[in-house]
């Protein structure tokens, strides 16, 4: 396993939340402060936009804009020429807070949801995982999933992978140019299914929380409960770690820098503390990795995008 030392790149929040590598920054979410902040590669923070129920998820659409997901209202926001307006509400389709989200080429975002209310300790089921397109459209493209959280597309733009943070696994899907899913499988196995009826945390091998995928097809995944992040080959063998401080949790991470080879990794503690008003111990790590991040495609500008297949 890994003896990669940690770097502290960036304080100053307390749960910062879905990490990208984008236009020459980092970028990244913080629940608690409501920010959306891009930060510079030597560490220097400015908040970009605030979004008052809790930003979580980012990407970009075609068009060059912002969207972000809105945990606690459950909408999907877009942010472009200084104005943040919403694109989706899906509101119907979730069971609990709006969840991380990732972004085609063509502009389609994928998102998941809790499924369940985490927070007041309910028993988790599954939800639905929903694409929202870039006029606003909400489909719900796949069913009976625990939890989706970190989610990719593959450099190709031919599958999306979901971490399932209660399934004890990552899923796969076919992706088409319509944004259609499917041949549903799992990518990454790392216990048996979770007996909800028993204690759930101790059936956890592993939760996988945000990723970023690698240019040799493996994941680094975020272990929620575990304090660590792990590299992950297709299957579910855990080829690398890297450990958190005693009494930190990693809950996501991406891939980027200039050459591609640095891991962001999100820290905050493993308390009770952790919430609205609490103390700025929130961390972001960096630390290099042999692997770099994939080479993405070229987008699809907003022209193309218009004649493309319609699902």
């Amino acid at each position: 396993m890994s003896t990669a030392e940690l770097t502290t790149f960036h304080t100053g929040g307390i749960f910062f939340e879905g990490p990208r590598w984008h236009d020459g920054s980092w970028w990244v979410s913080d629940f608690y402060t409501h920010r959306v902040s891009r930060i510079s590669p030597d560490g220097g923070a400015t908040t970009v936009v605030e979004v008052e129920s809790q930003p979580s998820g980012l990407g970009w659409l075609p068009d060059g804009s912002l969207v972000i997901s809105s945990m606690l209202d459950h909408r999907v926001l877009r942010f472009g020429d200084g104005r943040l307006t919403v694109l989706a509400d899906l509101s119907e389709h979730c069971g609990g807070y709006l969840n991380d989200l990732v972004v085609d080429s063509r502009g389609h975002i994928f998102v998941g949801d809790f499924g369940f209310d985490l927070h007041a300790g309910e028993t988790p089921r599954p939800t639905g995982l929903k694409r929202v397109d870039p006029d606003g459209s909400v489909t719900v493209v796949a069913d009976d999933v625990l939890f989706p959280n970190g989610s990719v597309v593959t450099p190709d733009g031919a599958a999306l992978i979901v971490c399932e943070t209660f399934g004890n696994r990552c899923t796969a899907w076919d992706l088409s140019p319509d944004g259609a899913l499917s041949g549903r499988r799992e990518w990454a196995r790392f216990g048996p299914d979770i007996d909800f009826s028993g204690n759930v945390g101790s059936q956890l091998v592993l939760a996988p929380d945000g990723c970023a995928l690698d240019a040799e097809h493996h994941l680094w995944v975020a272990d929620a409960f575990g304090g660590r992040a792990v590299r992950v080959a297709p299957g579910g063998a855990i080829v690398d770690e890297i450990r958190a401080p005693e009494g930190m949790g990693i809950f996501a991470c991406a891939l980027g820098g200039e050459s591609g080879h640095t891991l962001l990794l999100c820290s905050s503690p493993l308390a009770d503390t952790v919430g609205p008003g609490g103390p700025l111990d929130g961390v972001l790590f960096t630390t290099d990795v042999a692997v770099p991040a994939p080479s993405l495609p070229r987008r699809v500008s907003a022209r193309e995008h218009d004649t493309s297949p319609q699902g």
